[in-house]
């Protein structure tokens, strides 16, 4: 392999989008991947992984697939766990990228060397050091468990977080409590509903329950079509209207309101969720008032016993081998050129670091190519203060719609597929220019 000008952390979908993008622009690099193996948190039980036995897509194969590595057409709709890491570890073999990434390293330490950085990391040979023009990071950050603030109380259930669940082995028997409203809450849950003695799920705020499927075709789709010809609000109003239809709203469940309109927060999809309250498997509850030994006290006054509590409460963004200078006020709040480029560091960027409405690969995909066009220098940003202000814009915007639930993350999927086009032409525009 020729001498590495691009050192990226994680060989999981971003990473690995990262090094097919680079090597077609012809700049070599090489990837550090702390597991022993490639595909990242879809790899059930590799260390750090989240993954359950359970798990599969929340959003349908075409809207989640690679442009230039589509899955099988034989494939349901929303693959499992198993298919989608083996779809990466395809992809990584298709492209021939297996040999770019050193498995069993973990990054400690990247730092500024002058006009360069110098990535440190342990492997199991010891100590590694390389020298490199550019760093990615695209490791991910769903790794860092984030737990709630204590309640009032003590709780002498047994406590664990989703990123230490499994499968419903852990669950049988027992009365469980499952904290939270996104994806791998409701998954648990409906877990629970049929392991458990009894399952209890309770939200603090409500979110909107989206069934896999509305009018015979996977949901996500649908609003994908209408993404391409309307604004948000307009599709908000669309969409809602269409899952009111289709199943009713959330209190018909038991299920606090949603404080916000649809598109406006995460989306959680679910068509066994709704099914098992319906049948009184899984019972809803409000937010919790307090503990008190192997009771618990919820916000409308009501009590339960319990024995394991799940607390799918997300995840802390950290970037722990990074100086804590180039994260500013944390990497969840940190203001990037098209959610990619450091604006102080050149050099610097992150493919995969934001939260979207829909699928992760079609856009770690194309945030790769923006970067590859960067360091191959066919792509050129505009100056330093236009770049600043359209961070400004975007994080305006993004409060507008999302409030402060890391709105500097926060992206629209359709929306913002289409901005990355745009601007790797108007980037090679510039480019083009300069020369």
């Amino acid at each position: 392999m020729a001498t590495p000008r691009v050192a990226v952390v994680g060989a999981g979908a971003a990473g690995l989008a990262t090094l097919k993008a680079l090597a077609d622009a012809g700049v070599p690099a090489v990837a550090f991947e702390a597991a022993d193996t490639l595909g990242g948190l879809w790899v059930y039980g590799a260390p750090g992984s989240p993954a359950y036995r359970t798990l599969h897509l929340n959003t349908s194969k075409g809207r989640t697939e690679f442009a230039d590595h589509p899955m099988p057409a034989d494939w349901p709709d929303y693959p499992d766990h198993t298919r989608i890491a083996g779809y990466l570890g395809d992809y990584a073999d298709r492209f021939g990228l297996r040999e770019a990434v050193r498995l069993r390293h973990t990054v400690e330490q990247v730092t500024r060397t002058g006009d360069g950085w110098r990535v440190r990391a342990t492997g199991p040979d010891g100590p590694v050091e390389v020298d490199v023009e550019a760093v990615v990071v695209a490791n991910g950050h769903n790794r860092v468990p984030k737990r709630p603030e204590p309640y009032p109380g003590e709780c002498a259930a047994e406590q664990m977080h989703s990123h230490d669940y499994r499968g419903p082995e852990q669950l049988a028997g027992r009365r469980v409590l499952v904290v939270g409203g996104g994806n791998s809450a409701m998954d648990i849950a409906v877990d629970a509903s049929y392991a458990a003695a009894r399952t209890l799920l309770s939200l603090r705020r409500g979110v909107w329950v989206v069934p896999k499927y509305l009018l015979g075709r996977p949901s996500d789709t649908l609003n994908g079509a209408l993404a391409r010809r309307l604004p948000w609000r307009l599709r908000q109003r669309i969409s809602q209207t269409m899952i009111t239809t289709a199943v009713g709203p959330p209190t018909r469940y038991g299920l606090p309101a949603p404080a916000h309109g649809f598109l406006q927060d995460h989306p959680t999809l679910s068509d066994a969720l709704l099914s098992r309250l319906t049948h009184g498997d899984i019972q809803a509850r409000p937010g919790i008032a307090r503990f008190d030994g192997d009771r618990v006290e919820f916000t409308d006054g009501r009590h339960d016993e319990i024995d394991l509590v799940v607390w799918c409460t997300g995840y802390r963004v950290e970037v722990p081998f990074l100086d804590p200078a180039l994260l500013g006020d944390g990497a969840d709040r940190l203001p990037l050129y098209r959610h990619v480029f450091h604006l102080d560091a050149p050099g610097l960027a992150f493919v995969g670091l934001m939260q979207s409405t829909g699928a992760a690969f079609p856009l770690v995909e194309a945030q790769a190519r923006l970067v590859a066009a960067r360091l191959a220098g066919t792509w050129t940003p505009p100056d330093p203060a236009r770049q600043a202000a359209a961070c400004r814009d975007e994080l305006r915007a993004a409060t507008a719609r999302w409030g402060q639930r890391r709105p500097h993350m926060r992206v629209d999927f359709d929306v913002y597929l289409a901005e990355l086009g745009r601007e790797l032409a108007a980037g090679r525009r510039r480019a083009g220019a300069a020369r």
